[in-house]
């Protein structure tokens, strides 16, 4: 995919992909920092993965129900910056590829991605979603991490 060049510098679009991590809120308000300067639009997306035992229209009622309570509490979180918020629920197989696909349709000038300091086999991960959307994303991507290690963790 060939990348797009900001529009005189300016963050007007962004995706923030939420799945209720501690990290969530602090992408939103940075996308809403990044959005608001130009009155733009935060696109915040839940994406639900439908595992390949079921249709992908399957109705998942548990997943849904959190999807929709993790995107209103990012709503609030949106509400008091200077930009217009819209907030969906999606179905896929995986959620990388769904992001980028969102990204592409959307045009939006970045995605900011929320990472959670999660360990796999005792090192730190950043499991498959985020290099997917790293390596695949049309636009700018920025990476925001909270904090540092838990205690006893080895980084």
């Amino acid at each position: 995919m060939a990348s797009r060049k900001l529009k005189n510098g300016r963050f007007s679009s962004v995706l923030v992909p939420v799945e209720g991590g501690s990290s969530d809120q602090a992408a939103v308000e940075l996308a809403c920092n990044l959005a608001s300067v130009w009155k733009g639009t935060v696109y915040v997306m839940h994406i639900i993965e439908v595992d390949r035992s079921l249709p992908l229209d399957a109705e998942v009622s548990e997943a849904t129900q959190r999807a929709e309570e993790v995107l209103t509490a990012m709503e609030d979180v949106a509400k008091p910056h200077r930009c217009k918020v819209q907030a969906e629920m999606l179905q896929s197989r995986r959620a990388g590829p769904a992001i980028v696909q969102a990204s592409a349709e959307r045009q939006v000038d970045a995605i900011v991605v929320g990472a959670d300091y999660t360990t796999s086999y005792g090192s730190f991960s950043l499991g498959p979603t985020v290099p997917y959307i790293l390596e695949n994303a049309p636009c700018k991507v920025i990476l925001w991490r909270n904090g540092t290690a838990p205690s006893g963790a080895v980084a």
